[in-house]
């Protein structure tokens, strides 16, 4: 009876141990391109079910922690585990295989292909054998469809081609096909940088339906407004190091937008604009 109880207790210990382990761990990550420091010393870690957001002005390091994460460029220095193994990405495809799917804010679509052909880019479904084998357009309209239902994406429509959706479904549809293809691990780049107040919205809830069903989200932006709606945690990033890593019940929303616009130096440079104003 004592084993017994001492196994279902190791059982349960591990499983807990287990939740814990994060789908991506960075850990001092440094980049150099040539002489410059591209980045120095930053580390995040992502687990199931959260949204982490990235945050940071431009020269910031955004783009390079992306592309690291995504496997198109190698660190010089630090770790990065997935799934609690240590490992070197050699390719974007590598990393979708390992489970992370980056999103950039081009979104590489092809504008007069249809929804469908976007939506399974790459990954075509095929039927036959031999010289008669010919995609499975059927069916992967069917799965596009029901595939951005499930997601909560009402889109009659999948034949229309994807350049007359709004920059905001094309985005929905990018975070369907994600999700679709099996991700553990969602990396958005500027999701809302070229979008209205209402598409923001738009794309935002359906980020927030990414984490909800369990995938790890790095959100990657310069709005702390955006950021702030749905992020779980934030880190700041700051000319390629890390300016600040804060828990969303450790920080309000005015206190991050303070960091993000620099603080300090923002606070530095009211006082000389207003200096300057009472002499004129």
């Amino acid at each position: 009876m004592t084993t017994s109880k001492s196994s279902q207790a190791s059982k349960v210990s591990g499983a807990s141990q287990a939740s814990r382990t994060p789908l991506i761990a960075l850990r001092d990550i440094s980049k150099y391109y040539g002489n410059v420091k591209a980045l120095d010393g930053i580390s995040l870690k992502v687990h199931a079910g959260e949204i982490i957001c990235v945050l940071g002005d431009n020269g910031a390091g955004k783009s390079t922690l992306i592309k690291i994460v995504a496997g198109l460029h190698r660190h010089d220095g630090g770790s990065l585990t997935i799934d609690g193994e240590e490992t070197l990405l050699g390719s974007p495809r590598e990393a979708l295989d390992r489970g992370i799917a980056t999103v950039y804010q081009d979104l590489a679509v092809v504008p007069l292909m249809p929804v469908w052909r976007n939506f399974f880019l790459g990954s075509e479904l095929r039927k036959g054998y031999g010289p008669a084998k010919r995609l499975d357009v059927a069916t992967m309209r069917a799965t596009t469809r029901s595939e951005l239902l499930r997601m909560g994406i009402d889109l009659p429509d999948v034949d229309r081609p994807i350049g007359t959706l709004s920059g905001g479904q094309r985005q929905c549809v990018a975070i369907a096909r994600a999700v679709h293809l099996g991700a553990k691990v969602l990396v958005l780049d500027e999701p809302t940088a070229a979008l209205g107040v209402k598409q923001s919205g738009v794309v935002l809830k359906y980020v927030a339906a990414a984490r909800d069903a369990g995938l790890g989200v790095v959100l990657i932006t310069h709005n702390p407004h955006h950021a702030y709606l749905v992020g779980d945690r934030f880190v700041l990033l700051k000319r390629g190091a890390m300016a600040g890593r804060h828990a969303r019940e450790e920080i309000a929303l005015d206190e991050l937008t303070r960091q993000m616009a620099g603080g300090s130096e923002l606070e530095q440079l009211s006082h000389e604009l207003a200096r300057t104003e009472g002499e004129s």
